[in-house]
């Protein structure tokens, strides 16, 4: 029997075409426990949809994709915060019309009670409403529990959609373009969340601002048509001719 990838969340040979276009192609990636790892490339180079593979919403055309050394792949993106893989998306992805909490809360129950009972009364399952209360501390939202989540600033919209994905109690955490649309002093306060949640996760985001990727980062894999370019802690990835030709520019 071979030998299943190392680290929380592995990659081997995966890769995705969609008729003659090869998307990602033989992607072989690790990520750690306790890591905050980036993957950066230009547009076009195939990030979202890698990501998307991670999470089980596209099927991969080809590779293996490994959680704690447990082969995964062709697993549904429903059932993959089951397993300890919880996501952001690159657009705000929330309820709008209901409170702060009732959205964690919604979260929580997703993944820990049976889909029949996602929209049953919460009063009567205590332990919900405290790891969804749980998770908005984290995120520093505690005190916006009975906010409308439609009139929140866009900044604290992220961070709802992290305390989302938190609530499941995740092993690894997907965020893809955290900063996305935020001001300077959200973002600040974006960099100061994403550290602390490396300590007690493994986190692996898609971001294209780069001063944020190497402040923050623990390793970083560039992509570039689809293809691993470079993989390495980030002064190594700076440092690649290869990098700094396809991607980097003036900003190596």
């Amino acid at each position: 029997m071979a030998d299943t990838p190392a680290g929380i969340l592995a990659t081997e040979g995966l890769s995705k075409s969609f008729g003659g276009l090869r998307a990602v192609r033989d992607v072989t990636l690790t990520l750690n426990a306790r890591e905050l790892h980036a993957v950066i490339g230009p547009n076009g180079a195939g990030k979202s949809t890698f990501v998307n593979l991670l999470t089980g919403e596209l099927a991969p055309t080809s590779g293996k994709l490994y959680l704690e050394g447990r082969d995964i792949t062709g697993t549904r993106p429903w059932e993959m915060p089951r397993l300890g893989v919880s996501r952001s998306f690159q657009r705000t992805n929330i309820f709008k019309t209901l409170s702060v909490l009732e959205n964690v809360r919604l979260g929580v129950q997703a993944v820990k009670m049976p889909a029949r009972a996602v929209f049953s009364a919460p009063h009567s399952k205590p332990a919900l409403i405290e790891a969804a209360r749980r998770a908005l501390d984290r995120v520093g939202l505690s005190a916006h529990e009975k906010t409308i989540s439609g009139v929140l600033s866009h900044g604290a919209q992220r961070q709802l959609e992290i305390a989302m994905a938190l609530a499941s109690e995740p092993k690894v955490l997907l965020l893809d373009e955290p900063l996305a649309g935020m001001g300077p002093e959200e973002g600040e306060r974006m960099v100061v969340l994403l550290q602390s949640l490396a300590r007690e996760h493994a986190v692996l985001l898609i971001e294209h601002d780069m001063d944020f990727v190497f402040k923050v980062a623990d390793r970083m894999t560039v992509l570039v048509d689809g293809t691993l370019l470079a993989s390495g802690k980030p002064p190594e990835v700076r440092a690649n001719r290869a990098v700094q030709t396809a991607y980097l520019g003036s900003q190596a």
